[in-house]
């Protein structure tokens, strides 16, 4: 009984220097991948970003919720399309978009940290808007790719999150942006949450999903690659270490980074407090990215 109590001490005392280093600072989380279909996983997440508010940190999160698009479009009967790797969106999908994230997703993420005893507001399009976008065409040979009502952060509203974390409220971002001319944007999550912690000069981006963190061989859990440099990723990205849907991500973190931001961190959702394990211990247990 006592040997437990130590033990659990020891593990107070080693969070207690991160704990002074990075209060009052902001961190940024953006939540996806299959975190987001398991409730036990989404449980155990905000209870993560719940204690980074009590100890005194300035949490933003931002989701995504692709999996929930997809399965309302098809029940509306329209059939995804995609270009490039992102999902052209008309305006039948825009609407299912914006519902799907700000009504269903956003709200029940709110809900569950008001259960856990926390205080969470949603900032959008619904509400009071912080993402403001303007509209992503992809290049070709053959000139500029429309992707329909498809955008990305250029700004946010720093006064409106500085007023709610200072207010011990967690801002809940969903990944839809708004034009200068009131047009919904449907924006990437990853880039969003990249834009926001640049713009911040956030002390942490984390990206939460469904893959451990960078990997000299994805199929090689043992090749987790703890700690990376700015320049050594963009050599694993040039040789094709990090590859596919992995690279926008990192590329988004990279540039958030030399924009000022302390360190990323990619981190697996579907371990259970994963992102305390990774801010608050010696070890880590994904990949953190520094300049």
């Amino acid at each position: 009984m006592v040997d437990e109590a130590i033990r659990k001490a020891r593990v107070l005392v080693e969070a207690l220097g991160w704990i002074r280093q990075f209060r009052g600072r902001y961190v940024v989380i953006k939540l996806g991948g299959s975190t987001l279909e398991n409730p036990d996983l989404v449980r155990s997440f905000l209870t993560d970003v719940l204690f980074l508010e009590t100890v005194g940190m300035r949490p933003i999160l931002i989701h995504g919720g692709g999996k929930d698009i997809s399965r309302a479009m098809e029940e509306a009967g329209i059939v995804p399309r995609w270009v490039q790797g992102r999902r052209y969106t008309d305006e039948a999908t825009l609407q299912i978009a914006a519902r799907v994230l700000s009504e269903d997703i956003c709200q029940g993420l709110i809900n569950e940290l008001q259960r856990q005893g926390g205080d969470a507001v949603e900032l959008s399009f619904r509400t009071e808007n912080c993402l403001i976008g303007e509209k992503l065409t992809l290049p070709s040979d053959e000139g500029d790719i429309d992707l329909g009502f498809v955008g990305q952060v250029v700004d946010i509203d720093v006064s409106l999150l500085a007023r709610e974390t200072t207010a011990h409220r967690i801002p809940v971002l969903p990944c839809v942006a708004m034009d200068r001319d009131g047009q919904l944007l449907n924006v990437n999550g990853d880039t969003a949450a990249a834009a926001v912690a640049r713009i911040l000069k956030a002390e942490k981006l984390v990206f939460v999903s469904d893959v451990p963190g960078i990997m000299r061989d994805p199929k090689e859990p043992g090749t987790l690659i703890s700690h990376i440099t700015v320049s050594q990723c963009r050599s694993l990205i040039a040789d094709g270490t990090i590859a596919a849907g992995m690279v926008p991500k990192v590329e988004a973190a990279l540039e958030a980074i030399e924009a000022g931001v302390g360190k990323l961190h990619i981190v697996d959702g579907r371990i259970a407090h994963s992102v305390l394990l990774e801010i608050y211990s010696d070890q880590g247990i994904g990949t953190e990215i520094v300049a």
